[in-house]
């Protein structure tokens, strides 16, 4: 069931929202080469806790940490490590989900880690203008399919491939709500969109093929040709008034 949010619950995830993008903020300052992930982890984690919240990420379902950290190959759900050390030419994804009065806010950023070569940044440049691009399409009356459509159409003319096993979500109360968000699709298909919807859209871009596996900690999933894999996210509101939408982890 997909939950049309009330102003008061509207006012509720702008603040953890804020407080997700407070913290990769915070985090984008601290990040050097010879770092391990591990130390990524618990800086965010201390940041979120010192602000009256709770990383949503630890223990939901088991996961251990309280954010992931995805490096290079990674797609997804990178669990920080202290043996994982961020070296020159790396890029991190690092997702960051906040519960403040208990409500969830969801955001992440692929970072550059030094000097980072020519077509991986371009694959990191392509991957977040396809999550601005389907941003733009989000108001009253659009569908899904609107937004999986422009994102694999921007990935595929840059010859890059689209992740289609993970993708964003509603969410509110819950970490995870309707409607799923598919990255990929058909303009005019899916869902239709309704003011007071609040979703993540979450692209995860592929330098070579979409394919995917997860490894045995049961968690971190890489690209199945060890090729980089690059993604963005925000929450987004759907509204009635000017854009038709407002994201809410700026």
């Amino acid at each position: 069931m997909i939950t049309i949010k009330s102003n008061r619950e509207i006012e509720l995830m702008r603040e953890t929202c804020k407080l997700a993008a407070d913290t990769l903020r915070f985090i984008e300052k601290k990040l050097e080469i010879g770092m391990s992930t591990e130390e990524v982890n618990t800086l965010c984690h201390n940041y979120i806790i010192e602000h009256n919240a709770i990383p949503a990420p630890l223990n939901y379902h088991g996961f251990p940490k309280s954010v992931c950290t995805s490096l290079n190959e990674v797609i997804c759900h990178g669990i920080p490590s202290e043996a994982d050390k961020l070296k020159n030419g790396d890029i991190l994804n690092i997702d960051v989900t906040t519960i403040l009065n208990h409500y969830h806010g969801d955001t992440n950023r692929t970072f550059m880690i030094g000097e980072v070569s020519s077509e991986i940044k371009k694959l990191v440049e392509i991957t977040k203008l396809s999550l601005d691009e389907s941003i733009k399409l989000v108001k009253p009356g659009a569908r899904l399919g609107d937004i999986g459509a422009c994102i694999q159409e921007i990935a595929h003319d840059h010859g890059y491939s689209v992740v289609r096993e993970y993708c964003g979500h509603g969410i509110g109360r819950e970490f995870h709500e309707d409607p799923q968000v598919l990255h990929y699709g058909k303009k005019g298909t899916g869902v239709e969109l309704r003011a007071g919807m609040t979703f993540t859209i979450e692209p995860m871009i592929n330098l070579g093929k979409r394919h995917s596996k997860v490894l045995d900690d049961g968690w971190t999933v890489i690209t199945q040709d060890k090729s980089p894999s690059a993604q963005f996210e925000h929450t987004i509101l759907v509204t009635q008034d000017g854009l038709g939408h407002e994201i809410l982890t700026l």
